[in-house]
């Protein structure tokens, strides 16, 4: 039986260590799924062999350890602090060292004992790593060039790499875990109380245990612990935490209310539409968390290159020490080895190894404080090349919250027209159903209702004891040859209704364009993507009229949910190579489009759970804007990945240079590499405090 776990650790910021802990955790038979992430410090399993799994799980733990022994597993009892005590006295003996240089046995005897407490950790990697045949990595280097500095003489400089080594990893995990710390706050949204209504008292327990259709108490100053409908009150509420937006939001009875919103005004009740475990703050919880173990194809990269790397400076190191004294006259072998041990100090990969998943974990964090929610570096970086966008009508760029503007009645009365519309409507989720059942404002008897069939992108077919009802759009009365007598040319959704096959009269239905979609397509195009393309299975001239007043020069009407599809499908193979295709959408009928394209985003306020599950990005609010600035975070995020390429190539490679000539000491390549880190991994930080 297959059982998924979670173990939580500190001290592990070294993705090369998560890396190689990965691959030796697949090793084992019972394990068929892992993913170390370094970033939210997790590491979460899935066994395929659950029995005696206490002890399965003490040896995952060992075997970590092993890989890198200062990991520490948070129900571990092992003493974190006692790790600072060897270091200390470790630089006390290297201090001691520099009074004793003048006898080479006691200088050396010091300096190798101070070098056994610092390097211990490096030391013990490194043999692990050849007991598994890992021949190349950032600790081999390490070895190689300190005890290739003891051989020569240089026993102070082979101390000092393993110390300031040290002191780097020090400053690189505060930095590290600021950054961890930044974005846990971004995400400090998860309630841990409700108070929950039982008839006349208020009872307090955990979200976990109110079920839908409970009523439960906000006060002001209190999070909304759940998803729901308000049965009472008005009030404001700071919805920062979920959506970025800094101006309160109005809300009364009636209106929908997300979780993770902190209630301001006044009191209000809810009642309750989805279990903690669905609701809005647990899935902004889950897709940032697990957002990091879909890798960037930069990620992938620097991964793939730092594998390639490691072994060609280990070999460009020992023909840099071999070579000259060969072949150059007067070169000597201590000289040149000297200069090897620089060049294998300096190459140390970890700057770009931990800068470059820390930039896209920062990206995708900041995308969270501004109500977006990236699944995964890999969609961050696609939303660098947009060549073409593809939007849904209804809900995306329109409220999707429908309106009655015109009841025009044939064969009854205004009265019954509605009634027949509200019968045949009332077991449909559809906006427009909601809008003429909330007109109709009345109990409906289904119990009447013998059998019910909707026919996608056509209406409603419903059968009663002595009655048949259709309603739905001119495809549906052409379908049952019903002429429906209509030659008006009103603006809206015409929903025609038949009872037996004689045409009653329709219901005009309206949408309202939303504040920023007019912005969202003169941004667009503002930011060089041109092909801004409009789907929807309205007629032409609703779609004429929407499109011309924000923007888009090109839409498709008339469209059932498969032809919607196809047209994805069809833009997805035209667009311009080496470019993304984005489709923005809602509905469950948007669902497979937003899984064809290569980054599908979803409205989170409005969309259904199949249109969130299948895309890639989830606008919370619903504001199509979000994507404009979901574009923005992007771009920063690739600038800032890059400076870090640059800054760390570009500062190793000079002292590279500058030490095969002799030019440069081992400290400058001690300290040029523990600095570069530090620069790349604040560059990486940066964006957390960008207004964007």
């Amino acid at each position: 039986m297959v059982s998924k776990h979670t173990l939580k650790f500190k001290d592990l910021n070294c993705y090369e260590c998560a890396e190689k802990i990965k691959n030796e955790l697949l090793k084992i038979s019972y394990i068929s799924q892992i993913n170390v992430d370094v970033l939210n410090q997790k590491l979460d399993l899935e066994l395929n062999n659950s029995s005696n799994l206490d002890r399965k799980l003490e040896d995952i733990k060992k075997l970590c350890v092993q890989i890198e022994p200062e990991m520490n597993f948070v129900d571990s009892n092992k003493n974190t602090n006692n790790k600072l005590y060897p270091f200390t006295f470790g630089i006390f003996l290297f201090i001691i060292s520099f009074f004793f240089k003048s006898s080479v046995q006691f200088s050396f005897l010091i300096c190798f004992i101070s070098y056994i407490l610092i390097g211990s950790n490096v030391l013990k990697k490194t043999l692990f790593n050849l007991k598994k045949g890992i021949l190349f990595d950032e600790n081999t280097l390490m070895t190689i060039a300190t005890i290739g500095a003891f051989l020569i003489g240089e026993f102070q400089e082979a101390v000092a790499v393993m110390i300031f080594s040290r002191i780097g990893e020090f400053i690189q995990d505060k930095a590290i875990n600021k950054s961890r710390l930044s974005i846990s706050k971004l995400m400090d949204i998860k309630p841990e109380t409700a108070n929950l209504e039982i008839e006349n008292s208020i009872k307090t327990v955990h979200p976990s245990e109110i079920k839908i259709g409970d009523v439960i108490v906000v006060k002001p100053g209190e999070k909304i612990p759940l998803d729901g409908e308000i049965i009472f009150g008005e009030s404001s509420l700071d919805t920062r935490a979920l959506t970025g937006e800094f101006l309160p939001k109005e809300v009364k009875k009636d209106d929908l209310v997300l979780s993770g919103c902190i209630n301001i005004d006044s009191l209000i009740k809810i009642k309750v539409s989805s279990e903690f475990k669905d609701s809005t703050v647990l899935k902004i919880l889950n897709l940032v968390e697990n957002a990091h173990s879909r890798k960037s194809n930069t990620e992938n990269f620097i991964t793939k290159f730092s594998k390639i790397y490691t072994p060609i400076v280990v070999l460009t190191a020992f023909l840099i020490g071999i070579l000259p004294p060969l072949l150059i006259a007067g070169a000597t072998f201590s000289t040149w080895i000297y200069r090897a041990l620089i060049f294998l100090v300096i190459s140390c990969p970890c700057a770009l190894v931990i800068s470059i998943p820390l930039s896209f974990f920062s990206g995708i964090g900041v995308a969270s404080k501004n109500g977006i929610l990236i699944k995964g570096s890999n969609y961050l970086e696609a939303l660098n090349n947009i060549s073409t966008i593809i939007f849904d009508k209804t809900g995306t760029l329109t409220e999707g919250k429908f309106f009655i503007t015109k009841i025009q009645n044939k064969n009854c009365e205004k009265n019954e027209l509605i009634e027949l519309a509200a019968l045949a409507e009332s077991f449909s989720n559809h906006p427009i159903a909601k809008s003429i059942l909330d007109y109709y404002n009345k109990d409906i008897d289904k119990s009447q209702i013998i059998k019910y069939e909707e026919i996608p992108g056509h209406g409603i077919i419903v059968n009663l004891e002595n009655d048949t009802i259709i309603a739905g759009n001119n495809k549906i009365m052409n379908k049952f040859n019903i002429n429906i007598l209509d030659s008006t040319e009103d603006i809206g959704t015409k929903i025609y209704i038949a009872k037996n096959n004689l045409y009653m009269g329709y219901i005009l239905i309206s949408d309202k364009i939303k504040n920023n979609s007019s912005k969202t397509i003169s941004n667009l195009k503002k930011i060089g993507i041109q092909d801004i393309i409009m789907l929807t299975g309205d007629n032409k001239k609703i779609a004429e009229k929407i499109c011309n007043e924000i923007g888009i020069t090109k839409f498709y009407p008339e469209l059932l949910p498969n032809q919607k599809v196809e047209y994805v499908e069809k833009f997805t193979k035209t667009k311009k190579s080496k470019s993304n295709l984005i489709f923005v959408g809602d509905g469950i009928n948007d669902a497979p489009s937003l899984a064809i394209a290569d980054v599908g985003i979803s409205m989170g306020s409005m969309g259904s759970d199949a249109a969130i599950e299948a895309s890639d990005v989830v606008l919370i609010d619903d504001d199509p804007y979000k994507i404009i600035k979901a574009i923005k975070i992007a771009n920063q995020t690739r600038k800032i990945s890059i400076q870090n390429i640059v800054i760390s190539l570009g500062v190793k490679l000079l002292v590279l240079f500058l030490g095969t000539l002799g030019l440069s000491s081992m400290w400058a390549a001690i300290l040029s590499d523990v600095g570069v880190s530090i620069i790349v991994i604040l560059n990486s930080v940066k964006i957390l405090n960008k207004k964007i």
